[in-house]
């Protein structure tokens, strides 16, 4: 499938297939948009360009990010896992506090 990413030191948007993390052009992180990829085609060459100075505003580009979800089955983030392994924190109740719904102590 395609999907639609934002370079910020390109400033570019690119259709991209599957859920990339590296620009293709300079190989820094880029952020895939919310936008679908039949909505971006069907986009005139003005509302390409406003957003892409959407994109280009920090504030806006977060507001049109969005994570793909099922990031942990894929291969680059196994692979992330696998160099640098996660910390596990052990959490355990305390006798001596009064219980509290939803909550966790941690020491």
């Amino acid at each position: 499938m395609m999907y639609m990413h934002y370079c910020k030191r390109c400033h570019r948007v690119y259709m991209l297939n599957g859920h990339k993390q590296m620009c293709p052009k300079c190989r820094e992180q880029i952020t895939e948009l919310k936008i679908s990829y039949m909505d971006y085609v069907t986009m005139d060459m003005n509302a390409r360009e406003q957003l892409n100075s959407y994109c280009a505003d920090e504030e806006h580009l977060q507001s049109l990010s969005t994570t793909y979800r099922m990031y942990k089955y894929s291969k680059w983030y196994k692979e992330l896992q696998e160099q640098f392994p996660q910390t596990t924190i052990l959490t355990y109740p305390v006798a001596e506090r009064a219980p509290m719904d939803n909550a966790v102590s941690m020491v």
